[in-house]
């Protein structure tokens, strides 16, 4: 257990994910400042009604894109872990800012999901004429790539791992079917 600063948001970012954020409010704008001077993580809490497990990500400042007149910044803040809450506090020590008693899940971010999730995935890619160097993808990556929406996103990261293959499996499954219906349109209607 661990105490962190927090920024509850209703995002999910996962393990490996870049997340675009617009700072503006002067407690997250002195929480940008610690992040940037003291280089500290914080915990961006996935602030939904979904969340019954209290799972948010540990989040790192990636680089400060621009800073307005008015102290507002557009950033980007990298997920390293998962965590679940404990306790959330109105302020973290006697900063302006929300805190929180967390465990870390330890999320290993070059987790492999295995060759036929990675076949798999490799025919997602091809039909969507994405190409890649690498051979093998993160589980993460994979769940990236196929735009996971936030409840998808919330059962991924609350299952097992076993689970976790599946759920991909049949997300890219579904993908796939839809792009070969996509591709057999393509011979059935003729554009004037």
């Amino acid at each position: 257990m661990t105490t962190i600063p927090m920024f509850p948001l209703s995002i999910l970012p996962l393990p490996g994910e870049l997340v675009p954020l617009h700072i503006f409010e002067p407690r997250y704008r002195q929480l940008l400042q610690e992040a940037e001077t003291d280089d500290i993580s914080f915990g961006i809490f996935f602030n939904s009604t979904i969340n019954k497990e209290k799972i948010g990500c540990l989040m790192k400042l990636e680089s400060v894109i621009k800073r307005y007149p008015e102290g507002e910044s557009d950033i980007i803040v990298k997920c390293h872990d998962v965590f679940t809450m404990e306790k959330l506090y109105r302020n973290f020590k006697s900063k302006m800012y929300p805190g929180g008693d967390v465990s870390l899940l330890e999320a290993d971010v070059n987790e492999m999901g295995g060759g036929k999730l990675t076949e798999l995935f490799q025919e997602y890619l091809t039909k969507r004429n994405i190409t890649r160097q690498q051979s093998l993808f993160s589980i993460y990556a994979i769940a990236q790539e196929l735009n996971l929406e936030l409840n998808d996103r919330y059962i991924f990261l609350t299952s097992n791992y076993a689970k976790r293959i599946s759920f991909l499996t049949q997300r890219i499954k579904y993908q796939v079917q839809i792009l070969n219906h996509e591709e057999k349109s393509k011979d059935v209607f003729h554009l004037n």
